[in-house]
């Protein structure tokens, strides 16, 4: 459980640069939960996921307690934008290191940014992140992993605050999984709050490296990652997080690619919100029938960064299953 009184203090610094993000219900998901549904619409923050929460924090942080002059991160695109967006407003260089052909929507984001971006010859995530490593090394610059760095995710643990000054009354919180930030300060968080809070984990059916190693109690690393939603695009947990993650979920469920692909077409047509797939990804699992949530449950829609080959094929899988009449 992280400190509430530090998670208190990363809501009072975050405050400064980020808005309170909006949790709206949402009426057409009442069918298959079996009770309210509310959405937490993080995707309406700067950069558009939920990732500068935790590079703000951690830069702010680091930045009070020594000279930074470089900020190197290591991502698949929402991350690097949120480094190099928290780089630009506290006047740091950012290096990101991206595997090679990442989302164009979110590369564009970073270079936007300013960021000096590195991906030639980087297969994945874990060789971005080998290479950012060595480049911290041999520079003696401040590495901003979100998966390691222990001052991330005070930022996304401001989230769950934020729903419970809200909607006190939530007893399950939906939250995409990739690195594990988020789940954690979510979660540690929430349960501070409010200790009875169910906490659902949901990973790509095509990326479940945590939740293998969630059900198995121990690292449990794949051979690919490869899905659509690359912000949950992750195959070797680090041990830290797997202790926290079965400490602090309560439950993890899997999403096919399918299955993500009709959250982002429901949430477009049914909400008029855009999801990128990781962040339709808890939308997802509360679609699956069978699965009842609660009487108050939260989603978390981490991220609008949709690429355009994903958004037509959600658009061509809606219309296919919901045929316009002649």
């Amino acid at each position: 459980m992280l400190s509430f009184d530090t998670i208190c203090d990363a809501r009072s610094i975050l405050s400064r640069y980020l808005p309170v993000t909006r949790l709206v219900a949402a009426s057409s998901l009442r069918r298959f939960s079996g009770g309210e549904v509310y959405l937490k619409l993080e995707s309406e923050l700067p950069t558009g996921s939920f990732k500068p929460r935790g590079a703000l924090y951690a830069l702010t942080v680091n930045q009070s307690r020594r000279e930074i002059r470089e900020v190197v991160a290591s991502s698949t695109g929402n991350h690097g934008a949120a480094v190099a967006y928290a780089a630009k407003l506290l006047g740091v260089k950012a290096t990101i290191f991206l595997p090679s052909n990442p989302n164009p929507v979110k590369r564009a984001r970073i270079a936007e940014l300013g960021a000096t971006i590195v991906e030639e010859g980087l297969p994945d995530l874990a060789a971005a992140f080998q290479l950012a490593s060595e480049y911290a090394k041999a520079y003696g610059v401040y590495f901003l992993n979100d998966a390691t760095d222990p001052n991330v995710h005070f930022g996304p643990a401001t989230i769950a605050c934020e729903i419970f000054d809200v909607l006190p009354s939530a007893e399950a919180i939906y939250v995409p999984m990739g690195d594990t930030a988020l789940i954690r300060g979510v979660a540690s968080a929430a349960k501070h709050i409010s200790p009875d809070v169910r906490i659902i984990g949901v990973q790509a059916e095509q990326a479940p490296s945590y939740y293998l190693s969630w059900k198995e109690g121990q690292v449990v690393t794949t051979e690919t990652c490869d899905t659509i939603a690359d912000g949950l695009a992750t195959r070797t947990p680090n041990e830290q997080n797997v202790r926290d993650i079965l400490q602090l979920v309560d439950d993890v469920r899997l999403v096919s690619e399918e299955q993500m692909l009709s959250a982002i077409w429901h949430l477009l047509v049914e909400e008029h919100i855009v999801a990128e797939s990781a962040g339709a990804a808890a939308t997802a699992a509360l679609m699956q029938s069978g699965q009842k949530a609660g009487r108050n449950a939260v989603a978390l829609v981490t991220g609008a960064n949709i690429s355009t080959v994903v958004l037509q094929r959600a658009v061509q899988k809606g219309m296919e299953a919901n045929p316009v009449p002649h």
